[in-house]
């Protein structure tokens, strides 16, 4: 079967989170991680019967969803899961919040990467803990953790690493080196590993995806793998993520700290993201070739077209990250959104004045567009 990713229905008017940022205005959303494709008829389906079901109330994961999920995470990433280390969540932004009420105490830190996804960044503040960052070194080749400078980081109060791998927003897989390497600090200095996975089905080279359920035994760390179907398939709006904690008291830390705040994930949540696991693969392997020929044009443009842009090669997901500084623009997000491109600030992902963020999970012809307008804007620079 051959799906569409070359046409979206327009989405303006349906409460969308990406579209109404620039209501009434000329202006290509190009920042929130919300590709503009239709979904998987698949998906579709599955929500449709769930609908004619006619009844919605109060939900506990369906059985055959566990087991979605569980078959999930043996196939295509190796990991033998039981039922119960599995915590149903609705979303992986309250989690890491949940995740930094329960193991990080007043006075104690939370340690992570930057740049990287906003609300790692926020989380610690939002539940009163601290937060201490370590910048990720850029090269020819892509963005590399700084152990050294994680060592000198570490203090006898920091209890929380989190990990994003796929990284979000630079597009790197972590090689598996790396992510034992991640393991052996977390377990060396008593660090609970949060391991943000969300990107882990949008790898765009051939290169694996090391996920933080890889260690087992005396040598692993306290780990919460966080997964969804939510950026793969493109179903944020249902709201529905699943975490796999291995360790009982781990795992049943985080849950208590989650009791009385977070509410049950929803029954659309739980037919998307079952169908999306069993049925929605045949759509995800035309959705990588579509995201790697956006990545290859975007990269090759900004090159040729985009003086003084520099880009690094996105390794995974369909995000690029921008270093635009070499075009001496003062606010570039609101540059190019002046000129029809509505960009992220890399500013909010803990990076310097200057970096941007482009979500190419679009129609090619949506790219092509945004990319036109940033390139005639630049001489007005």
């Amino acid at each position: 079967m051959t799906y569409d990713f070359t046409t979206c229905p327009p989405r303006h008017g349906t409460g969308s989170l990406k579209w109404e940022r620039y209501a009434g205005r000329d202006v290509i959303p190009m920042w929130v991680a919300d590709m503009d494709f239709l979904s998987a008829p698949e998906i579709i389906g599955a929500l449709g019967r769930r609908a004619d079901h006619g009844v919605f109330g109060y939900t506990v994961p369906p059985a055959t969803t566990i087991e979605a999920a569980r078959d999930y995470l043996h196939t295509r990433h190796g990991a033998e899961v039981s039922a119960e280390q599995i915590v149903w969540f609705p979303g992986l932004v309250p989690a890491l919040n949940i995740a930094c009420r329960a193991f990080v105490q007043p006075g104690e830190e939370v340690l992570t990467c930057t740049p990287v996804y906003p609300p790692f960044l926020g989380a610690p503040g939002n539940t009163g803990v601290g937060l201490r960052k370590v910048d990720l070194v850029p090269s020819e080749e892509g963005w590399e953790i700084d152990f050294d400078a994680l060592e000198r980081a570490v203090t006898g109060v920091t209890r929380l690493f989190i990990l994003c791998n796929p990284h979000n927003p630079v597009g790197r897989i972590f090689p598996r080196a790396t992510v034992e390497k991640i393991a052996e600090f977390c377990r060396r200095h008593d660090l609970v590993l949060v391991s943000d996975e969300i990107h882990c089905d949008l790898l765009l080279d051939s290169k694996p995806h090391t996920s933080g359920l890889a260690f087992r035994g005396a040598d692993a760390p306290r780990t919460v793998a966080m997964f969804a179907p939510s950026k793969t398939f493109n179903l944020a709006g249902l709201a529905c993520a699943f975490l796999v904690i291995p360790d009982p008291a781990t795992r049943s830390t985080f849950e208590r700290a989650a009791r009385g705040i977070i509410t049950e994930v929803n029954a659309f949540g739980y037919a998307g993201c079952e169908a999306a696991l069993r049925h929605g693969w045949a759509w995800h392997r035309q959705l990588i070739d579509f995201l790697r020929a956006n990545r290859d044009r975007l990269e090759t443009f900004v090159a040729a077209s985009l003086p003084g842009v520099r880009t690094w090669h996105v390794e995974a997901t369909y995000l690029a990250w921008l270093d635009v500084r070499g075009t001496g623009i003062g606010n570039p997000a609101r540059f190019f959104e002046d000129h029809g491109v509505g960009l992220s600030d890399g500013i909010p992902f803990g990076a310097p004045p200057g970096f941007l963020r482009l979500n190419f999970g679009c129609p090619p012809s949506q790219l092509e567009e945004a990319l036109r307008r940033m390139a005639a804007a630049l001489p007005h620079a």
